[in-house]
């Protein structure tokens, strides 16, 4: 077969990937095997692929290739999450593209909008995983809307509510006016912003005294029930038990008392305003104060805003602002850092505010989960500094506000039968709510249609975090042949921003409804930042198109260009050249398949003693290599097992073994040799596959023949054996000798095709079993071991072996000697400056002592040249 010249990735990549799926290799059924499950963290379904999905689902695919090799029954299930908040603004925007406003449509309308939007764009993600190479039993794929999926997140929320863990509540929550929906604690970042303190006067009641508070949003005063004052303030004395007036609203609002006044702070005085800020409401709660909202869902205001009413608040925050300075309220303004918290999702600014929601108590139901990572050990994360962060959210955990106000997502499975504030059930169907609701209310008359469900959806993460669970149907199912055998799964990939979000909810239900973990280990990747150290994203524009670079550098180049410079949990600094790296180490492999397919065979030649010795070592090497590969895999270190690929590979493989077996030019190999090389690139390309899986499997079935239960994918990892470490050391030698050979040939311009001799003092006590590798790396005619220095000879060390080569002949001896002479003469001048430096007590005594110790070490590297110039001399004169 004849091998093509260039490795055509675009073409062979389909081949390959339409091979894997034609004969099923991704697929996993229930067997007698042990299995090694992962579950995909769900893209959204609105998701294309960027580099963070790249450089997670490589992780990802690696594992689960290696553990196919190893033997192992893999299932990586893939799947998407509805993503209620980023879905239903996108179906939104559509709409209103098309003329129609969400609001002025039935539910039932917008979600066939909806599904069929899903249906047009969703899923999108997982198509473009295929050409990264992602081997995902696409068979088993899941959306977190499926039935068996939905059903599963309903019979979990009635189970929850019945242990009475879920309960309804009046509480302040963080509103996304953008969205338009509650978000949970976690769901908010809180960033530093530069914003504007404002000190405003407000009239006493009945006199024309005043006070100053001061504040951050002006536009809150429309909510004022009281100000409040430290009791311990002297300062405000005069205040107690009197009445203050709300600049142009003329609200007359109570001055009340209270120690959680910061006396430091402002102006001593604090403008309280219970419906939109959490300290103020628990104030407002103490002190029996009115709850005035003055703000609509889009955070524009309402009645109470007077005549800004409709306008937004970052307007009516600009113009109220004038209005109270130019009405002399306003006594200055000063500039003012201050965190303010903002939508994880739609990045608008949280407005504080008082609803009912749905909540679910953490703090009993989170214990194992903080003891299972904490204390016992049983779930690994690694690396191992995240267990800090995991340790600080556990321990601090707050009920989760798990109801949104959004259609797209499952909808609460609560029923309302009457007016009253418990006027509800909760139940997995309608008919049987019907039932509780004629129980609980003793009306036997009731019908389905007097029955209300409730309008909100679940927070999205209350279904992802059934998610390794819900995929095998353990939640409907616990009994279930595939549960029972898939779950728990073996290793989680994702990154530490999910940590809490996703990560910790899914130990929290893994424990809840089995009692077991949901997996072994996490592994947290970092994020994928530019050269810059910016985090990539589309809004500052400096994030490479994803499929742009696989059809740039092919997918194997990129896989490769990620995972080298990735270590776990370290945020990768992004390079295209990275890339170009992975792409050329494709090339080099290529090549290297290429030249020994192009050898001619004697079948009667016999195996060279330098071949011999050579696949000896490098038999060796590989299994030093599993061993290396092994630790890193087992710590997670999927950068670092890469690499000792690479450099197993490119150095030992391409480098020195085909240099040390490859036949004469225009000579045969032997039969034996070539057999050997190519059973030993066939282990290359196993340990190989995981990481490049399209190269790898194009050379496999080129090498032969092959049949597809012989497929690459499917084939064996190399057995681990013990290996000769002496041999192995050894080695390093020869190739250090080898190295001397040609340094001396390079510098004095001998040319290869010229044999040499070589005289070799030999304390390492080497055995001369390697000097046929050394004749043929070096094109020596002859190795003599001799006892004593040798004359007229260039000489060089490795460890404590001595090397001469004869000059006579090969080069001019007086002009070597010339240039040596100048050579000692330069470095014995340097040497001197050096030590003038290291005698100067001053220098030695003030400058720091990295400085110190790179003189010492100029003064000993000096040294070491100086003596090997003049032994090269002595043994030229």
């Amino acid at each position: 077969m004849a091998i093509a010249a260039k490795y055509s990735a675009k073409e062979i990549e389909k081949k390959w990937y339409d091979y894997w799926m034609k004969n099923d290799y991704f697929h996993s059924e229930v067997n007698e095997k042990e299995p090694y499950t992962i579950v995909i963290p769900p893209p959204n379904v609105t998701g294309v692929l960027h580099m963070g999905h790249m450089l997670n689902n490589t992780i990802q695919d690696v594992l689960i290739r290696r553990a196919r090799l190893k033997g192992y029954n893999a299932c990586w299930v893939p799947g998407t999450d509805h993503a209620s908040i980023a879905t239903e603004a996108k179906v939104v925007a559509k709409l209103k593209a098309e003329g129609i406003d969400k609001n002025t449509i039935s539910r039932e309308e917008f979600l066939k909008h909806a599904w069929d939007w899903t249906e047009n764009y969703g899923g999108v993600i997982l198509d473009q995983l295929q050409k990264l190479g992602a081997s995902c039993d696409w068979k088993r794929t899941k959306f977190t809307l499926d039935d068996q999926l939905y059903s599963s997140v309903i019979k979990s929320f009635v189970d929850l509510y019945n242990k009475g863990l879920i309960y309804r509540g009046y509480r302040m929550v963080n509103w996304d006016p953008e969205a338009k929906t509650t978000l949970s604690d976690e769901e908010v970042i809180y960033e530093e912003k530069q914003g504007n303190l404002y000190y405003i006067n407000y009239q006493i009641e009945g006199s024309n005294d005043t006070l100053t508070v001061a504040t951050t949003r002006p536009e809150t005063i429309f909510g004022d029930s009281a100000i409040c004052i430290n009791p311990n303030d002297e300062r405000f004395t005069h205040l107690k038990g009197k009445k203050a007036i709300v600049p142009i609203v003329n609200r007359v609002i109570p001055i009340i008392e209270d120690e959680y006044v910061d006396l430091e702070f402002g102006t001593g005085c604090l403008k309280v305003t219970p419906a939109h800020d959490e300290n103020d409401k628990i104030l407002g709660e103490n002190h029996q104060l009115e709850v005035i909202d003055i703000f609509n869902d889009d955070a524009t205001l309402n009645d109470y805003g007077l005549h800004y009413k409709g306008k937004d608040r970052f307007v009516v925050r600009k113009e109220f602002s004038k209005e109270l300075e130019e009405k002399g309220f306003l006594i200055k303004t000063e500039s003012h850092m201050h965190k303010v918290g903002t939508s994880e999702r739609t990045k608008a600014v949280i407005e504080p505010k008082m609803s009912d929601q749905w909540f679910l108590k953490m703090e009993d139901l989170a214990k194992p989960a903080i003891e299972a990572v904490l204390e016992t050990g049983d779930i690994k994360l690694f690396p191992d500094k995240f267990k800090n962060t995991y340790s600080h959210w556990m321990n601090n955990i707050r009920d989760w506000n798990i109801s949104r106000q959004l259609w797209w997502g499952q909808r609460i499975p609560a029923f309302y039968f009457g007016n009253a504030k418990n006027d509800f059930v909760v139940a997995e169907t309608i008919e049987e709510a019907l039932l509780l609701a004629k129980e609980k209310s003793g009306n036997q008359e009731l019908k389905i249609e007097d029955l209300r469900q409730e309008e909100d959806v679940l927070d999205t993460w209350f279904s992802s975090w059934l998610w390794p669970m819900s995929v095998f149907d353990g939640i409907n199912n616990p009994d279930n042949e595939e549960f029972n055998y898939y779950y728990p799964t073996n290793d989680l990939v994702t990154g530490p921003d999910i940590l809490f979000f996703w990560v910790a909810r899914m130990i929290i239900a893994g424990y809840e409804y089995t009692g077991k973990k949901p997996f072994n280990n996490v592994y947290l990747t970092g994020l994928v930042r530019d050269e810059k150290r910016r985090k990539m994203s589309k809004s500052l524009g400096n994030s490479p198109d994803a499929l742009k670079l696989i059809e740039d550098y092919s997918a194997d180049g990129v896989r490769v260009g990620l995972l080298l410079s990735s270590a776990a949990g370290n945020d990768l600094m992004f390079d295209e050249s990275l890339c170009q790296q992975g792409k050329g180490f494709g090339n080099k492999i290529w090549n290297a398949f290429r030249l020994v397919k192009g050898w001619e065979v004697d079948a009667n030649a016999k195996q060279p003693e330098s071949a011999a010795i050579a696949i000896k070592w490098y038999k060796n090497t590989i299994q030093k290599t599993l061993l290396e590969i092994e630790d890193h895999f087992d710590k997670y270190r999927i950068s670092d097992a890469l690499m000792t690929i690479y450099k197993l590979i490119w150095d030992d493989y391409c480098s020195w073994l085909l240099e040390m077996t490859k036949p004469a030019y225009g000579e045969p190999v032997d039969q034996k040799t070539l057999n050997e090389v190519i059973e030993l690139l066939e282990d290359n390309l196993k340990l190989l596959h995981p990481f490049m899986p399209f190269l790898s499997e194009e050379i496999w079935q080129n090498i032969t023949e092959r049949t597809s239960s012989e497929a690459l994918i499917i084939s064996k990892w190399p057995e681990q054996t013990s290996y000769d470490k002496e041999l192995i050391s050894d080695f390093e030698i020869v190739k250090d000798i080898v190295s001397g050979i040609r340094t001396i040939r390079k510098d004095k311009n001998i040319a290869f095709k010229d044999s040499i001799e070589l005289s070799v003092i030999n304390n390492e006590n080497l055995k001369e079993d390697y000097d046929a590798v050394i004749k043929k790396m070096g094109n020596v005619s002859n190795i003599t071991y001799v006892n004593e220095q040798q004359e007229n000879a260039l000489s060089y060390r490795v460890k404590s072996n001595e090397y001469f080569i004869p000059v006579a002949g090969a080069i001019d001896v007086e002009s070597e000697i010339e240039k040596l002479k100048e050579e000692l003469e330069y470095n014995k001048g340097f040497l001197k400056s050096v030590q003038k430096k290291l005698s100067n007590e001053r220098f030695v005594n003030n400058a720091p002592e990295k400085v110190v110790q790179i003189e010492k070490q100029k003064q000993a590297d000096a040294e070491a040249k100086i003596e090997a110039i003049e032994q090269s001399l002595a043994s030229l004169q």
